[in-house]
């Protein structure tokens, strides 16, 4: 269990806070000391209930003393020890280092990979259960890029998630995910494995990244759609090229300002994403993440229709609800992913 003095500190800066807004003192700081007082206060509540049941759980053995009280005393202790590590658990769960990207929006970035026209259309089933998923969870689901097949598959596609704590849920989903099953193309009735790759992405800001016009180039083409039929006849869509870097980002919707602002915002996310890729390359140096560490070449999931079945690799959960699944039921999984996780910080958090 975390010591008493760190429970103590924290509390104390709390209280400093409280005091430092009430008084005025500190208007020009007064957001920087919000949002600290805010992520505090979960943590404190927290402390406040676990010292609350270790003063209850120490009269009541003093209670144990007196023949009046005796009896109450031991209705009431078996309850309250039972209580002690929940709320325990709950405190070094509100203690973990939060990611500050969780509460932000996201994109999701779907790639069809090995296996031609049948990873194009699982690429296409995939972005279908992330919008049905994302459709039960009350977000904004819009397809901001996409390269369509004349099967209905996507080579790739870019998505904009809007919503509360979009980025918390998703971000265990990125990587490899690889399907097995009999392709609409096959006649034999083969099972063939094919691949899609997914990056989900903390959509960045322009307060969290600002790019200089001088490290950018752009430039504006036609628009053309599915076996080469033009969407546009003026030069609308928008290539945007970060020259430092070479990452390239495309929009082609009819307005042309509207797509340089989608292409900026995705690379801006793009840009943003490597700094937090990089950063957490330096931690894994001391420490292994065995979860949600954004290896985009992981395999992380497998889809076997024949069985009906879903494996997870990275915790080895494997469930028997492939239509569920594929409608948007993913809940399961991500919980379990996010328990994994934490789990694996809750670890290192007195190694």
């Amino acid at each position: 269990m975390v010591s008493q003095e760190k429970l103590e500190q924290i509390c104390a800066r709390f209280d400093y806070l409280e005091a430092k807004m009430a008084d005025g003192s500190a208007v020009d700081e007064i957001a920087k000391l919000s949002k600290e007082y805010s992520d505090l206060k979960p943590v404190v509540d927290q402390i406040e209930n676990y010292k609350a049941t270790l003063l209850d759980i120490s009269e009541a053995e003093e209670m144990l003393l007196d023949p009046e009280l005796k009896v109450l005393a031991e209705e009431e202790l078996p309850n309250l020890k039972e209580k002690l590590p929940i709320l325990e658990h709950k405190l070094l769960l509100s203690l973990l280092p939060k990611d500050e990207a969780d509460d932000k929006p996201a994109i999701i970035e779907i790639r069809a990979g090995t296996g031609g026209d049948e990873a194009a259309l699982f690429a296409g089933d995939l972005l279908r259960m992330y919008n049905r998923f994302c459709e039960d969870q009350g977000w904004k689901f819009e397809i901001v890029e996409g390269n369509e097949t004349e099967l209905g598959g996507y080579k790739e596609a870019i998505i904009n998630v809007k919503g509360v704590g979009v980025f918390a849920r998703l971000k265990y989903e990125s990587g490899v995910h690889r399907v097995q099953r009999v392709p609409t193309t096959e006649s034999g009735g083969r099972v063939h494995t094919s691949a899609a790759t997914v990056a989900i992405m903390p959509e960045a800001e322009n307060i969290d990244l600002e790019i200089p016009t001088t490290d950018i180039r752009l430039d504006t083409y036609r628009s053309s759609g599915a076996g080469g039929q033009h969407v546009n006849t003026t030069d609308s869509a928008v290539r945007i090229t970060h020259l430092p870097t070479g990452l390239i980002v495309t929009s082609s919707e009819k307005s042309q300002h509207r797509n340089r602002e989608i292409a900026m915002n995705v690379l801006r996310t793009r840009l943003y994403d490597l700094q937090r890729q990089q950063a957490a390359d330096e931690r894994a140096a001391t420490r292994k993440d065995q979860v949600g560490s954004g290896d985009r070449s992981e395999r992380i999931r497998t889809y076997n229709f024949p069985q009906g079945r879903v494996s997870d690799h990275r915790i080895n959960l494997t469930l028997y609800k492939l239509d569920q699944v594929m409608q948007g039921d993913l809940n399961e999984f991500i919980d379990a992913l996010t328990a994994d996780d934490q789990a694996t910080k809750l670890s290192e958090l007195n190694p």
